[in-house]
């Protein structure tokens, strides 16, 4: 693989891009398997209308595009003050608090519309999946369990796709809703991990916080277990039938890694974790070498590693270049392969 830099924010980019930036849209394309899923568990047997399917996505845009806007409004002065956000669009005046506030309100507004075309029940839900959204950003401020309150908020996008091509609420979609509330708390403990001493230091809550590395980790892995439960459960219900369980595992992301054909290393391995500048660092080992520190980002689709420890770990080339972009940069890099790992 070859090596990737990063750029840092950019206050003179495309007002388009610094939104996107500002409210994680990357996150928001993330987030949507998991309404996705739950119109399609729900569909079967009803059918999914083009145009139902597409309120769907723009609801879940809309929703979420609002609760990050206003998690960036409500947090600023947090994010001043802390060296990973520092550089946040607010912080450093790259959006005026008056344009995020206009962005923030216009997307609720365009997710109020589109439950309303999806139906009086969902319209009249609206208000409640948007208290939770704006609700999740005070939490930390009063309870170390804010990770399973933003479980509950994302998890509401779910029961919303289902209720909008339904109408009705049953077992299946609470176990779906159980299924991502404790899969989104799990990461977001690990999340949390980078802000720990930052959190102590400003009064702010987080499992992490709380009970320390090596409590928050127990936390996430029995979240995680409880996400694999939830899944095969719903997927195994009257309501939606096994078959459809391929779907809503792709859509949750899991990581497993593609095996390939050329020669591998030694199967990989984790042997600690730490905190180093707000950042979190995982040692991993390649087949009895190492350990070597990786940085780790929750919601990231790729993982880079230096040319240098490609070579030494005699790592194939199975694919590239290929061009992986951010909001921030793209680059062009190379594709490997390793064993299969959880």
């Amino acid at each position: 693989m070859t090596e990737q830099t990063v750029s840092l924010p950019d206050s003179t980019a495309n007002p388009v891009v610094r939104f996107g930036r500002m409210v994680k849209f990357e996150h928001t394309l993330f987030a949507l398997p998991f309404a996705l899923a739950a119109a399609a568990l729900a569909a079967r047997g009803h059918g999914l209308p083009v145009a139902r399917l597409f309120g769907i996505v723009v609801a879940m845009a809309g929703a979420r595009t609002a609760a990050m806007g206003f998690n960036r409004i409500v947090d600023r002065h947090f994010d001043a003050k802390n060296p990973r956000t520092a550089r946040r669009e607010i912080p450093t005046g790259a959006i005026s608090l008056r344009a995020a506030w206009a962005l923030t309100l216009a997307a609720a507004a365009v997710f109020v519309l589109a439950a309303a075309a999806l139906g009086p029940l969902c319209l009249a839900l609206s208000p409640i999946a948007l208290l939770l959204l704006f609700g999740y950003s005070y939490t930390k401020r009063f309870t170390a369990l804010c990770h399973l309150f933003l479980g509950l908020a994302i998890a509401s996008g779910p029961a919303g796709a289902w209720i909008a091509v339904r109408g009705d609420f049953g077992w299946a979609p609470g176990l779906l809703m159980l299924a991502v509330g404790c899969w989104i708390a799990g990461f977001d403990v690990l999340y949390a991990l980078s802000d720990r001493d930052f959190d102590r230091a400003t009064g702010l809550h987080s499992i992490p916080a709380r009970l320390g590395i090596p409590g928050a980790l127990a936390v996430s892995a029995l979240l995680h277990v409880v996400t694999v439960v939830a899944l095969f459960t719903a997927c195994s219900s009257s309501e939606s039938p096994a078959p459809v369980a391929p779907p809503v595992v792709a859509g949750l992301q899991l990581p497993v890694f593609e095996k390939s054909c050329a020669p591998q290393p030694g199967p990989l391995s984790v042997v600690a974790v730490r905190v180093v500048r707000a950042a979190i660092v995982v040692n991993v080992c390649f087949g009895g070498e190492g350990p070597f520190p990786f940085l780790v980002d929750t919601g990231g689709s790729t993982t880079l590693v230096d040319s240098s420890l490609a070579a030494r770990l005699h790592l194939a080339l199975v694919d590239g270049p290929r061009t992986v972009s951010s909001f921030i940069c793209k680059r062009q890099i190379s594709f490997t392969s390793v064993s299969r790992w959880w």
